[in-house]
């Protein structure tokens, strides 16, 4: 019993240093959030699902046609009847499931944009992106969004300014948000290359 209350110490400083040090050390740039599936530099984690998260599907290991790499992600969003939200999203997060309640955001002073690509399966699919934003105990800084885009079935380059954003502590550090009025048919869209610059 001894020697387990101190390896649980032990565990809870290490995790309290390295949740403290992410947020005080400044992030070299580029710094990817997502370049492909399970790619070592890969940073955050897709495990904010928000609203009608029931009726998402979500894959980071989609092969079609990814715009780098061998993989891209693949997300539909299609309630079909079970609309209860109205609306659904992913919040990519650090650590995972983290909505402001434990100290996990890095320090990005040193990015001037977020760059991503994306596009609809079929076109005219309308999506949002932001950065930032969680609130609670442990807020992010800052915030930013594109605001409602319109995906073409090409993949196409999107960038969020944040030039003049204060960045020094975002836990979440991606998002997508897409409404069911915006796409009463359903929405199905790729995201690939998500990283700050």
């Amino acid at each position: 019993m001894k020697k387990l209350s101190i390896a649980t110490l032990t565990l809870i400083l290490i995790l309290g240093f390295y949740s403290v040090s992410t947020a005080a050390t400044e992030q070299e740039m580029p710094f990817p959030v997502y370049s492909d599936n399970m790619a070592r530099g890969n940073h955050f984690i897709p495990s904010g699902w928000m609203g009608d998260f029931h009726a998402i599907k979500f894959s980071p290991t989609a092969k079609d046609n990814p715009q780098s790499g061998q993989h891209c992600i693949k997300i539909s969003y299609n309630p079909g009847e079970d609309v209860k939200a109205g609306w659904a999203g992913i919040y990519w997060q650090n650590p995972a499931n983290n909505w402001g309640k434990v100290k996990g955001g890095f320090n990005l002073v040193k990015a001037k944009k977020v760059i991503f690509w994306a596009r609809g399966e079929n076109g005219g699919e309308i999506a949002e992106f932001k950065v930032g934003g969680i609130t609670g105990e442990y807020s992010d800084s800052d915030s930013a969004s594109t605001g409602p885009v319109e995906l073409t079935k090409e993949w196409k380059k999107y960038e969020i300014d944040l030039a003049e954003l204060d960045l020094s502590y975002i836990s979440g550090g991606f998002c997508w948000v897409s409404s069911y009025m915006d796409n009463p048919e359903g929405i199905t869209l790729y995201i690939d290359d998500v990283k700050y610059e």
